[in-house]
């Protein structure tokens, strides 16, 4: 934890801008995301791993660097409207490190009733003493058949 109150507070507040940040990023209609944000909340060595089910039931992931993470979805985004937008937050703070739990759901406008999908990114977060808070690892999951988000994080 940090030495005292204030302190914690300001992290706290740092390390939620950072995720705002990440989610505005790559949030909006379909087009080109200005990838120079990235900076803003992403180390440069970070680490970006999406997962997925296969059709056999096999856990799979994808491992990207911030630039891999830009190139891989630049054609979704460029054809596709999509607003990732955060549910629920829980931060663990511990000196330099932070754990964010960022439960989210994916719209292809803001105002669409239902989700396209909900899931977690779990986001670790290190003081950089140059940058300040960045994430520099991002793991995430969807929910589907008998996974569904936490009590703590579903709105509904």
């Amino acid at each position: 934890m940090s030495d005292n109150k204030e302190e914690r507070m300001n992290d706290l507040e740092a390390i939620g801008a950072v995720v705002d940040e990440m989610y505005a990023m790559i949030s909006g209609p379909r087009g080109p995301r200005d990838w120079s944000r990235q900076a803003h909340s992403f180390h440069p060595e970070a680490r970006q791993i999406r997962t997925w089910v296969e059709p056999d039931g096999r856990a799979a992931m994808k491992m990207m660097g911030p630039d891999d993470y830009a190139r891989d979805t630049t054609p979704f985004f460029a054809e596709n409207d999509f607003h990732e937008v955060e549910i629920g937050r829980r931060i663990d703070l511990f000196g330099n490190i932070a754990h964010v739990w960022s439960a989210y759901e994916a719209k292809s406008r803001p105002d669409d009733e239902a989700p396209e999908r909900r899931g977690i990114n779990s986001i670790q977060l290190f003081k950089d003493p140059d940058r300040g808070w960045r994430i520099v690892a991002m793991i995430w999951d969807n929910e589907r058949e008998g996974l569904q988000l936490p009590k703590e994080f579903d709105p509904a």
